[in-house]
């Protein structure tokens, strides 16, 4: 059932935005226009900062409330609007959707929604993530299995969702795994006492070849987003693609591309794991393929 409410007001918003009332954004003049992001229960509404717009998003919001019998929680709502809007104007806006104006969204779904110059200090709160659940979990008497489990199943998946967008500083990564060592080699405690037989590096490798098999968080770091980087090849009409094709590679591909002016830090963070993208892709023969048999592998 709310399945079909959402695409009730999806279709709502793509018939204002047909009829010329809404204006999507767009990062470039060849980008596809967003008027909406939908996550579960959450959503991205985008629209021209000016009156009329304000009042026809108002409108679509207060039609899918009749249809749906859900309201809009309006105290949790925010609105941000770029540097260039007025400060009147974006007084007006507030005032006509009923929400309150932010300068930032902050985290959503886990992410930042901005990246800041420091990034060990937006990243920080992984770190912090790491550190209260291993101080949970300091004072139990955990066998070495235990603490095996512990690394590998909790500790290590806590940064690999932001991981997938993000390449996270190297000294952060660091950080964590030298936290993870302590608590393999110190019986739970967190601090350094203790004498660490075994480096992260040594204890990272394999079990076959003498390792325990734990993750090296910046090879992991490289491998989640060079994924993103082969959906751009083989996923080329979903929408995040077109809109990253338009804006970095627009006449050629993801393989060929350059960082290009002034570039989003995700799509540095993609470029920076391209090498293994190229290293292990491979043409696909077929009778109409045209391969430049020089340059490709």
């Amino acid at each position: 059932m709310f399945i079909i409410y959402v695409e009730g007001l999806s279709s709502l918003i793509r018939d204002a935005e047909t009829r010329g009332v809404l204006t999507g954004t767009k990062v470039c003049r060849q980008a596809p226009s967003v008027s909406h992001l939908l996550f579960t229960d959450d959503c991205f509404l985008f629209f021209k900062a000016n009156e009329d717009q304000a009042h026809f998003m108002k409108n679509i919001l207060s039609t899918y409330e009749l249809a749906s019998g859900q309201a809009i929680s309006l105290p949790k709502s925010e609105i941000y609007c770029s540097r260039n809007v007025l400060d009147d104007l974006k007084a007006n806006i507030t005032g006509i959707l009923g929400v309150q104006m932010v300068l930032g969204t902050g985290k959503y779904l886990g992410l930042p929604s901005m990246i800041g110059r420091d990034r060990n200090a937006t990243f920080a709160y992984i770190k912090d993530r790491v550190w209260q659940k291993i101080n949970s979990w300091s004072g139990k008497c955990l066998s070495k299995a235990g603490h095996e489990v512990m690394i590998k199943f909790v500790l290590q998946a806590i940064p690999s969702y932001v991981m997938s967008i993000f390449q996270l500083p190297t000294t952060l990564l660091d950080s964590i795994e030298n936290m993870m060592n302590s608590f393999w080699w110190g019986n739970g405690k967190t601090t350094q006492r203790g004498i660490h037989w075994m480096n992260w590096e040594k204890l990272s490798a394999p079990k076959i070849q003498g390792g325990m098999g734990f993750k090296d968080l910046s090879a992991f770091n490289l491998s989640m987003l060079g994924k993103q980087g082969w959906k751009f090849i083989t996923e080329p009409d979903s929408l995040v693609a077109r809109i990253f094709k338009a804006r970095y590679f627009l006449t050629g591909t993801y393989l060929m591309a350059s960082v290009g002016h002034n570039p989003n830090y995700v799509w540095c963070s993609i470029m920076r794991a391209r090498f293994i993208v190229h290293g292990g892709a491979r043409w696909s023969v077929s009778s109409s393929a045209t391969i430049p048999i020089l340059i490709e592998p």
